[in-house]
């Protein structure tokens, strides 16, 4: 992807167009992303006033695992070029199922516990966790709108992807399901819960493993080379770890920050469960055992969360 400044000048104009036939989705964004700042500010000064180190490091053993499973999974794409598509969609099902489960139980019901204990009312505690929830969602949802990325299924979207490769825009779609996954794990160690982070980094490790040889096979499937596509796979697998550093520093502040933090990650995850990984398996005429599939990873995970948490 080349951008000179007078490209740079001509995305930022695009952008601005985008916003303006899109005011509220711009709008929306921009709430996320000032809320996330805000949460952050507030995080830093409580990381540096109080000895937060081990939760950090809680959050980033999660997600590299994340990472290396998405390593892992993407290796056999070097020497399969494709799967059948129907076993292809039950994988993703199965990540969709684990997703949801994580979002509800690991994120969602922690978050309600958190923010009823400290509000001392079920109800505020409830409603403080569904701000973050539709904070997350505005986030990704102006993230998706405005980031230049590419589906194998619908094409290029987002303002200037005329302007970047194939390669970027694959790169930018799978950043924007990787970076919540990593920010669910983060947040879930906010705390240092270990009941509340260890089920969902496992999940989302168990997860990531179709995701990895779903992303890698997508990418050979339009050209790219098995070497290249196994390492782009992978190395979108470090989003994770970013992620959870970011998701730590949400909810690792004042203690009001946790609850949101947690109803924030869940809301990104939902979005990405609901707007593109549950469309992309029922595209293909095989919904029945994509929807089996999101069955069985929805029950490992309520298991998981149970003997773990």
């Amino acid at each position: 992807m080349e951008l000179s400044p007078g490209s740079t000048t001509t995305w930022f104009g695009e952008v601005r167009q985008h916003a303006a036939k899109h005011p509220y989705t711009a709008a929306g964004l921009l709430v996320g992303l000032a809320l996330v700042v805000m949460l952050l500010v507030q995080s830093l000064i409580h990381v540096i006033t109080t000895d937060s180190s081990l939760f950090t490091r809680y959050a980033l053993l999660g997600g590299s695992a994340g990472f290396i499973a998405t390593a892992v999974g993407a290796l056999p794409a070097l020497m399969l070029k494709k799967i059948p598509q129907a076993a292809e969609d039950a994988m993703l099902g199965f990540a969709a199922g684990m997703m949801l489960a994580a979002s509800a139980f690991s994120l969602l019901l922690p978050g309600i516990e958190a923010g009823t204990e400290l509000l001392q009312s079920a109800a505020k505690g409830g409603l403080i966790v569904v701000f973050g929830m539709f904070m997350g969602v505005a986030l990704m949802l102006g993230l998706d709108e405005f980031t230049p990325h590419e589906h194998d299924k619908t094409g290029p979207c987002g303002p200037g992807h005329e302007r970047c490769g194939k390669a970027w825009l694959f790169v930018f779609a799978i950043a924007l399901h990787n970076l919540p996954e990593g920010m669910a794990v983060g947040v879930s160690f906010a705390q240092g819960d270990l009941t509340v982070g260890l089920p969902l980094a496992t999940a989302i490790a168990l997860q990531d493993i179709p995701e990895g040889l779903a992303v890698a096979l997508t990418l050979r499937a339009v050209g790219f080379s098995p070497l290249f596509a196994v390492l782009v796979a992978a190395g979108s697998g470090l989003l994770e770890p970013v992620g959870a550093l970011l998701g730590v520093s949400l909810g690792g502040g004042l203690l009001l920050a946790y609850p949101i933090g947690l109803g924030l990650a869940a809301g990104a995850m939902l979005f990405v469960v609901s707007h593109e990984v549950i469309p992309e398996t029922h595209r293909n005429g095989h919904q029945t055992i994509a929807t089996l599939g999101l069955m069985v990873g929805f029950a490992l995970m309520m298991i998981l969360d149970t003997t773990l948490g």
